[in-house]
């Protein structure tokens, strides 16, 4: 047979690059970025171009199958239905419907159908019991977004028109390609922001984007907030709009007593920073007039987060960067088009947390994974799917949660592959890839650089006996009589096009239109002014929300420890997904130290480690290199082997706002192994 070239995009991250997808047959020969895609430009990155690899996974879920006597047991898909069925309704009827829950993860996240299908089945069964990947990775930035723009669904994205200064603080995008922030092409992208403007990276390490910077600055771990606490003191002296403040801001005074305390030499003594180096950040900012700052998993991660986010929005808003050219613009969506509806303010306040755990807010509709743990052991929640994600090696705390997915009489893993968190599982749901599916980005498209949207169709059609994540739950829910897709016809008798006819038709495009242009771009790129007339309650920005500001007062007690880790991103694997590496390359999940750091320990480059915090320890080879301050150590995130969850805790550091665990700035111990 004949090589056909089949185009789509690439649902690994926020990027969203245009693909092309080379086919043989069933076989997928080859994939390429898309030389024609207009907001990509033909790049993609070793995860996009390893999607034939991972389509053809040996490990691949190709039937459905039930544990039994400590081994699964290959099934029909109805054989299946029938099992979980008898379960989930003994479930039901002796614990209620809370007993049931979904973990929607990362792959989960561009999955536009399936997820929906999740959250649709819990509603219609009656179930709160929705967790996501997003409280442990960034719940501080939808709560911070509501708390100052009374909505959690707004996302600041750099003016890529008239960049003046972006800051990434502890975000990589060479690497990551963003975070809630799509950078397709980022190498080109950061270049073109420093030639036309500035680029400053504040990162404890000298990443791959500080390589490509304008300037960087090395804070020590955690301690991000203090550099912006010093930054908004002295632009509310001296750079602020004050006339748009007056007009546009509540908590003015409020904001500039509780930065007061931070002046150069407080700021220098906190975060490890020169006050040579914090000048010459200021006197940049004060140059520009506008900014653009991008936090990533460096800031969110770790018991500052809510805080510095809260400090990051305070010097855009300050600087009047938020919504105006040469700043932040927020992007509406393409299909969501928020710019066109009238959106009521929230205001930050969260729901209690569930029975066991009331301390720990649900907001957004979601409990924080934190608290998963004690329902389940509480014997609350008793059934759980895992939809696109691997607790196992995503989770803090890897005894703990080995003990709790063991405890559950029905785990159900959906996905793609076999991953670590299988051999807890009871069912195993073999998923389509995202080849072997249709789909429209939602929500996801608002982390574009520009207001746009794709249509991907299935390049190849599904393999064995996998089958859209959508229509398991559809199928789960039609056997108690329940409609979980709201068609009101059968899932068998549906496809994927006719879920994302739903969804385009009330965008700004229809469906039709946009599946026939495969990528749609609109005439405006950018928007700007919709936050102040359509979001912000009464047009004002809150720059000093009680709680967090609060929040501050406890971490200026803190001080730094002598070495904190700084979990890391791969340019392999994505979160806990792809880590076997991809195209027969892995990742190396080495330990990053100072050579300072390291002689002062009596370890040497290549030497294994012993990187051990009060919870617990993991062994790892050390990498010693200047390309990371002293007293910081660096681990990445979502490997087996070494699983940076083993010194985690579930239960220290929990944010009581957020419900984030603390996986970032842990004091750690490290030597050289025996």
């Amino acid at each position: 047979m004949s090589v056909e070239e089949r185009r789509s995009f690439c649902r690994i991250c926020q990027a969203l690059c245009g693909i092309v997808v080379s086919v043989d047959g069933d076989q997928v020969v080859k994939v390429k970025g898309d030389p024609d895609d207009p907001v990509s430009n033909g790049y993609t990155c070793p995860k996009g171009r390893s999607l034939g690899a991972f389509h053809h996974d040996p490990r691949r879920l190709d039937y459905p199958a039930i544990r039994a006597n400590g081994s699964f047991e290959r099934t029909t898909w109805p054989g299946l239905f029938g099992d979980l069925d008898a379960r989930l309704t003994e479930i039901r009827d002796q614990h209620g419907p809370n007993a049931i829950g979904v973990y929607a993860a990362t792959g989960a996240a561009f999955d536009t159908n399936g997820r929906r299908a999740a959250q649709r089945y819990l509603q219609a069964i009656g179930s709160k019991s929705l967790y996501s990947s997003g409280s442990i990775d960034a719940p501080a930035k939808p709560m911070i977004a509501e708390m100052m723009a009374g909505f959690a669904g707004v996302v600041p994205v750099p003016d890529r028109e008239d960049p003046r200064l972006v800051l990434f603080a502890g975000c990589n995008p060479v690497v990551s390609h963003g975070h809630l922030n799509g950078f397709p092409d980022p190498v080109v992208a950061i270049r073109d922001l420093a030639s036309r403007g500035e680029v400053w990276v504040l990162d404890p390490r000298v990443t791959e984007t500080a390589r490509l910077a304008t300037a960087h600055v090395a804070a020590r771990p955690g301690t991000d907030w203090v550099v912006f606490a010093y930054l908004v003191r002295e632009i509310l002296r001296d750079g602020a709009d004050h006339r748009y403040l007056a007009d546009h801001a509540t908590g003015v005074d409020a904001l500039g007593k509780a930065v007061e305390p931070f002046d150069a030499a407080e700021a220098a003594s906190r975060s490890g920073v020169s006050i040579d180096h914090l000048e010459a950040l200021l006197a940049a900012i004060r140059r520009a007039g506008r900014l653009a700052v991008q936090t990533g998993t460096g800031i969110t991660m770790n018991d500052a987060a809510n805080v510095t986010e809260w400090l990051a929005w305070s010097l855009q808003i300050i600087t009047h960067s938020f919504d105006a050219p040469g700043g932040s613009w927020f992007n509406p969506g393409y299909v969501r088009a928020l710019d066109g509806r009238s959106i009521a303010a929230g205001g930050g306040t969260a729901e209690p947390g569930p029975p066991s755990r009331p301390d720990l807010p649900r907001r957004i509709g979601e409990y924080p994974v934190a608290a998963m743990y004690d329902e389940i052991e509480s014997g609350n929640l008793r059934a759980l799917f895992v939809l696109g994600g691997n607790p196992i090696t995503a989770f803090p705390d890897v005894d703990r949660t080995a003990k709790v997915m063991e405890r559950l009489e029905v785990l159900a893993l959906c996905d793609v592959v076999e991953n670590e968190t299988a051999p807890y599982a009871t069912h195993l749901l073999p998923c389509t890839d995202q080849l072997e599916r249709a789909d429209i980005p939602l929500f996801v498209d608002q982390f574009a650089p520009f207001v746009m949207t794709r249509y991907a169709p299935a390049v190849v059609p599904p393999k064995a006996e996998h089958r859209p994540s959508w229509w398991q739950f559809a199928k789960l829910a039609e056997r108690w009589g329940l409609d979980a897709l709201g068609l009101g016809r059968p899932a068998d008798e549906l496809t994927d096009d006719d879920l994302l006819r739903v969804l385009g038709d009330r965008s700004r495009s229809s469906f039709d239109e946009i599946r026939a242009a495969g990528v749609k771009v609109h005439d405006e790129k950018q928007v700007f002014g919709w936050i102040h007339e359509n979001v912000l309650p009464e047009g004002r920005w809150n720059v000093a929300p009680e709680a967090v500001v609060a929040q501050l007062a406890g971490l200026a007690i803190a001080h730094g420890a002598d070495l904190a880790l700084v979990p890391r991103r791969q340019v392999r694997h994505l979160n806990s997904q792809l880590t076997a590496g991809v195209g027969g390359r892995a990742d190396p999940a080495d330990v990053l130290i100072h050579p300072e750091d390291a002689a002062s320990r009596g370890i040497a480059d290549g030497m294994e480690v012993v990187v051990r915090s009060d919870h617990g320890s993991l062994t790892g080879v050390a990498t010693v290199t200047d390309a990371i301050r002293t007293g910081a150590v660096s681990v990445p995130h979502g490997f087996g082997e070494p699983n940076i969850g083993t010194i985690l805790s579930s239960e220290i550091g929990v944010d009581p706002l957020s419900g984030m665990v603390r996986l970032g700035a842990v004091s750690v111990i490290v030597e050289p192994a025996p």
